[in-house]
């Protein structure tokens, strides 16, 4: 979807979701710093209420909530506001749930720790920068667990039906699932 630069260009309404607190506080006063008027909240259900009162113009939202899941926010970002842009910001990142992110209308999807100035600058980019080569590609253990997510999160994060179609027993699944990503 491209979005017209200008639908959004005075507005400066950001929703910040996540439910590690003195993190919020931290963000919150420098997106403030930087212009933004800022609505804040620590669970999806507060997210939801504060998207149905005023639809943001941006928003950061974690992906793992205490209540659920921020790609739920998204989606109802979407709904109310299309030309709204947000970033997905989570300390669980793999590509599974970036791409899903970004499918449900994220414009970037940021690793924690992210810094005001990271964030700001996903949220205000505009089209499409050429990433460079990585200097230290996904090592093969980390290849693997992302195909895991990606199939888990393709099953609707139905243990039993990825397992089956992993060709893994439910139990050995679980483990992975229950650890994080290898570096």
């Amino acid at each position: 979807m491209v979005v017209d630069a200008g639908m959004i260009e005075g507005d400066r309404t950001l929703l910040l979701v996540d439910d590690d607190k003195p993190f919020l506080t931290r963000l919150a006063r420098a997106m403030e710093t930087r212009g933004f008027v800022v609505t804040s909240a620590d669970t999806v259900a507060e997210a939801l209420a504060a998207v149905r009162a005023a639809p943001p113009a941006y928003a950061v939202v974690d992906m793992r909530l205490g209540d659920g899941n921020g790609l739920d926010v998204v989606s109802a970002i979407r709904e109310k506001r299309a030309d709204a842009r947000v970033v997905i910001l989570t300390g669980y990142g793999n590509i599974a749930t970036a791409v899903t992110a970004v499918k449900l209308g994220a414009v970037d999807y940021l690793a924690k720790p992210a810094d005001a100035d990271d964030v700001t600058a996903a949220l205000l980019s505009r089209g499409a920068a050429v990433m460079p080569p990585p200097e230290n590609p996904m090592s093969a253990d980390r290849v693997r667990w992302e195909h895991i997510q990606r199939v888990y999160e393709m099953c609707d994060r139905n243990v039993s039906e990825t397992a089956r179609r992993l060709n893994m027993h439910r139990r050995t699944l679980q483990r992975i699932l229950a650890k994080r990503a290898p570096r």
